[in-house]
């Protein structure tokens, strides 16, 4: 006879505990199944090592660029054994002790849903009210000839090195692509950033690209934009990269973080008549999978919005619906950060996206520089710039993005108010604390042409 349990939580990453944690909180009886590690993709492979690792090449250039400090070295082999500990040594026994002794059952291995409540483990079956899809995703791998014969890395290789590269090719020009650049041109690697779209980090408006383009040259950084890597081959230890203009790139390591892909397969989706879509599972506002009652997804695997901050919110919003509530997921302003230095933040949409939807908009970059006294007390040869978009019909803020230091922590302010559709009257009756990066936001928003 099949084990029988409130819910089954397939996949372990930030949505997955999310969901687990709470409903273990509120008394449920819960499976949670994960092949890998409990914790997920973020915990050990994606957020937490490569925003560990970015911080002590991110403090010495803070070092370097303040007035009279010294710049201080980087110790790789502390900074790797740091690392280590922030991933658990890739060991996640504590987090199957903690989940057991809450009370759920931790089954290690590939799940697979049989039926509408019922899931397969290493032959068993489990059944629940309730199943959470959960199973996160992998890296893209594209389509680059002679891939398979040289030295290759995902974004779980570059989290885990034990020695930097000399050279590096990294393709992609997104999230991972800039942070992987900078964090392995910072540790000593001679890089080259190569992105088939015409600009970096292209999903942003193109200021940000620019921006940030003009910060990775700077320190070294061969980006090439608008090129295409078509071919790799072996050449002695190392390979040559050609791309699309017939350029040659010699290299030690080609690092892939051009984009990620839903795990849908051997799910056993079909066994309960959902069909994926290209970007990921098809979930309603509640986070309901497909129309099959009691069948819930979360996180990466839906295609929403690929954060682990939406993985938990879902997470939240699955598990008031589950126990009795009627929530329904508002996706309205959430933050998007690259951690890259200095950092990108943005919120909202595009001002290409506001015109495509018929906004009459109105728009605003401010120079940090030239605009407030704090950039100028956190750093000689300061840096940073806003930009504020604004619906002229609604007096609302619809968009946000900041290049500059510590962005991704006041970009809140920004996600709140379009979130919450703060008039922009209100807005401008805020005060600020002198001097901060936060009151860009007024000197921004008195420039606003409404």
């Amino acid at each position: 006879m099949a084990d029988r349990f409130d819910a089954i939580v397939l996949g372990m990453g930030p949505g997955g505990e999310v969901v687990s944690g709470k409903l273990l909180a509120a008394g449920k009886k819960v499976a949670v199944v994960e092949k890998e590690l409990i914790g997920g993709e973020c915990a050990y492979w994606a957020c937490i090592p490569s925003k560990t690792l970015l911080r002590p090449p991110e403090a010495r250039s803070e070092a370097s660029r303040v007035f009279g400090t010294g710049t201080p070295t980087l110790d790789l082999e502390e900074i790797f054994d740091y690392r280590d500990s922030m991933i658990r040594n890739l060991d996640d026994s504590a987090q199957v002790n903690s989940y057991q002794e809450k009370g759920a059952t931790v089954v290690k291995g590939e799940g697979s849903i049989t039926g509408p409540g019922k899931v397969e483990v290493n032959g068993e079956i489990l059944e629940a009210e309730h199943v959470v899809i959960a199973t996160g995703s992998a890296a893209t791998i594209p389509p680059i000839e002679g891939l398979d014969g040289v030295h290759v890395w995902t974004n779980r290789e570059a989290t885990t090195l034990t020695e930097v590269p000399g050279r590096a090719v990294v393709v992609g020009g997104g999230p991972v692509g800039l942070e992987t650049a900078q964090m392995l041109s910072r540790f000593g690697a001679r890089v080259t950033l190569v992105q088939h779209s015409e600009r970096l980090i292209n999903r942003e408006d193109p200021k940000v690209g620019e921006l940030i383009r003009e910060v990775l040259e700077e320190e070294g950084v061969d980006v090439r934009v608008g090129r295409r890597v078509e071919k790799a081959r072996k050449n002695g230890d190392g390979a040559v990269v050609e791309l699309d203009d017939g350029t040659g790139i010699e290299t030690d390591v080609i690092v892939l973080g051009a984009g990620r892909r839903p795990r849908v397969e051997g799910i056993g989706l079909e066994s309960v008549g959902v069909k994926p879509r290209k970007k990921g599972l098809p979930i309603d506002a509640r986070c309901r999978l497909g129309g099959v009652p009691g069948l819930w997804a979360v996180g990466d695997v839906t295609g929403v919005m690929p954060f682990t901050h939406v993985a938990q919110y879902q997470g939240r919003v699955i598990v008031a619906n589950i126990l009795g509530g009627s929530a329904r997921a508002n996706y309205h302003g959430i933050p998007r950060v690259v951690f890259s230095d200095p950092e990108i933040a943005a919120a909202g949409l595009t001002e290409e996206r506001a015109r495509e939807q018929g906004m009459d908009v109105a728009s605003v970059v401010l120079d940090l520089t030239r605009a407030l006294a704090r950039p100028w007390t956190y750093e000689q040869d300061p840096r940073g710039h806003l930009g504020l978009l604004a619906d002229r019909e609604k007096k609302v803020l619809i968009g946000a993005w900041v290049v500059a230091p510590m962005a991704g922590e006041w970009i809140h302010q920004a996600a709140t108010a379009i979130r919450e559709e703060i008039p922009i009257e209100r807005l401008l009756d805020t005060v600020a604390q002198f001097p901060t990066y936060s009151g860009a936001y007024l000197e921004a928003l008195e420039r606003l042409d409404l």
